[in-house]
């Protein structure tokens, strides 16, 4: 470095052996000395050149806020003030420059590279951010098991985060290809597409779960017109195609798209796209699969679900169910009402129990219901129709028991006749127009644990006003009141019956299903089942007058 008035030669050649640029610049902004290094870094720069001419404007700006500060602390004799370094490029790298200022005013810069550290710090928070984005997309695709709001999900995470134009595509359904569409701040939106995948170049291949092909072997002039939403304005200047994997089969395909605006997709960013991606076809696997789990449960369901009862031949019947858990709908307490095929012949009331809850019950409730719809033309015949049921229960691989009570409903002018038949079930109770409480004592073994079983019938007649219930245990057992652990009981029961007096069959379902859940609160218990039958009032139109209304009497 060559001397000045103000640097000395030994200075001067200590300068010489930094290892970084330095520069010297007066109060001026003028440059009074430089090493080689910051002559070869700023072009143009020499002693006697202004620091707004050869240096980076933040560099020159820096200069001048220094000497400002230099003499405001002159102005108020304090010493000269510790100044702070900023940073900022020049051409193509990135320096902190550190200031010192010198005894005469004039203030030295030390350039240093700290360009590989902003790279490092610059490619670090690239990653936590997309860290944090795949956590956050990850948490989103997974909130929904549907599989349309998933497909456009995935589709508005990746147009907002990774392109301009995100594009998802499911395997062919039915000759067509689901499609969902996004642009960049936009809503999604799907279609059914009849297009051929292998008009875009890896598209066919993403479909089927092959690697991806590299975004410079796409042409974006080749992309069909389909894919591109309507409203895009801008030019394609960039396709990445990538699959999404599922769970052992591919979920569908990722197509995303660049304007020439924007920097064309570098490796990196396909990478990064492959690791959404992945993400993205589990979400949509996990979508379809529970799909087709839920038809599967659903059609399973319409024959395990208790039916939907009405009144058979006039007499009305009303039933009520509460599976053990909250979440499920079907358990191992059953009732099935069967008209009779002809107007002489009664109707089949069947309500049942299997021991257990949840969906192994059901399996087996489906199976005994299923048997005893077979078992329909014996319907008259109690004791044979429940020792048949009772072998293919022994025959079959369940260790389950089940009790059952069956009940042929016949109507008889103002009267309904019933005959009961009880397989180890709790007796029915009938409660009279007075309110009085009868059980009806009928008995028998229970169903699928012994070869041979024993059954007893009992008749009973219903006049108007009448109600025979039919429950299982989860009522009488049911833990709850004050302390939470006393059984609701068979006497709690008939005194809820009682209360049931001269009501409908549906009220009197509803009343008993009411008191046991206020007994319950938020306890646990077990399937809760019940059924009522009715004898209905005979209405009779009378009137006063020909022209008062009338009223009904039974």
């Amino acid at each position: 470095m060559a001397s000045t008035k103000s640097t000395s030669p030994a200075q001067s050649r200590l300068w010489d052996l930094a290892p970084y640029p330095v520069i010297l610049a007066d109060e001026a902004g003028t440059v009074a000395e430089l090493n080689d290094a910051a002559g070869h870094l700023l072009k143009g720069a020499a002693p006697g050149a202004n620091l707004l001419d050869v240096a980076p404007a933040w560099l020159a700006q820096a200069h001048q806020e220094a000497i400002l500060r230099t003499r405001l602390a002159a102005q108020g004799t304090r010493k000269p003030p510790v100044l702070a370094s900023v940073s900022g490029r020049i051409a193509a790298y990135s320096f902190e420059a550190h200031p010192t200022v010198t005894q005469d005013g004039s203030v030295v810069w030390w350039l240093i590279d700290d360009t590989d550290r902003r790279l490092a710090e610059e490619a670090l928070a690239t990653e936590r951010e997309r860290t944090t984005f795949l956590a956050e997309a990850s948490n989103v695709l997974l909130a929904s098991l549907n599989t349309d709001r998933c497909m456009a999900t995935t589709a508005q995470l990746a147009a907002e985060y990774l392109a301009d134009v995100a594009i998802v595509i499911t395997p062919v359904s039915n000759g067509k290809l689901p499609v969902a569409r996004a642009v960049a701040g936009q809503e999604a939106d799907r279609a059914l597409v009849v297009a051929d995948p292998s008009d875009l170049p890896g598209l066919g291949e993403a479909l089927q779960g092959f690697p991806p092909v590299p975004s410079r072997w796409i042409d974006p002039a080749a992309l069909p017109a389909w894919v591109i939403p309507q409203g895009f304005g801008s030019t394609i200047g960039s396709v990445v195609v990538t699959p999404l994997p599922g769970h052992g089969v591919p979920a569908g395909a990722l197509i995303l798209l660049r304007g020439t605006e924007r920097a064309q997709f570098n490796e990196n960013e396909e990478v990064f796209a492959r690791l959404f991606a992945a993400r993205a076809g589990a979400a949509l696997s996990a979508a379809r699969l529970y799909s087709e789990q839920s038809a599967i449960t659903q059609t399973l369901m319409r024959d395990l679900l208790p039916p939907s009862l009405q009144r058979v031949e006039g007499v009305e019947i009303a039933g009520g169910y509460r599976p053990a858990g909250e979440a499920e709908r079907v358990g191992g307490d059953f009732y099935d009402v069967h008209p009779g095929s002809s107007g002489q012949d009664p109707s089949l009331v069947i309500l049942g129990d299997v021991c257990g809850k949840g969906l192994e019950a059901a399996v087996l409730t489906g199976k005994i219901r299923n048997t005893l719809q077979a078992l329909l033309p014996m319907a008259d015949d109690h004791q044979r129709m429940l020792r048949l049921l009772n072998g293919a229960l022994l025959t079959s691989h369940h260790t389950r028991f089940a009790t059952l009570v069956l009940a042929s409903v016949r109507r008889s002018e103002n009267e309904v006749r019933l005959r009961l038949t009880s397989a180890g079930h709790p007796y029915p109770l009938v409660v009279r127009r007075d309110g009085s409480v009868e059980e009806v004592h009928t008995h028998g073994s229970l169903i699928g644990v012994l070869p041979a079983i024993e059954a007893h019938s009992a008749e009973t007649v219903l006049r108007p006003g009448d109600t025979c219930l039919l429950y299982t245990d989860g009522f009488t057992e049911a833990r709850g009141g004050p302390l939470g652990d006393e059984l609701f009981g068979e006497e709690r029961l008939r005194q809820a019956l009682s209360g049931c007096a001269d009501m409908p069959a549906g009220a009197v379902v509803d009343r008993i299903q009411m008191l046991a859940s206020q007994w319950l609160r938020d306890g646990p218990h077990d399937d809760m089942a019940l059924l009522a039958i009715s004898a209905p009032h005979t209405n009779h139109l009378s009137a006063v007058d020909g022209t008062t209304r009338g009223r009904y009497t039974a």
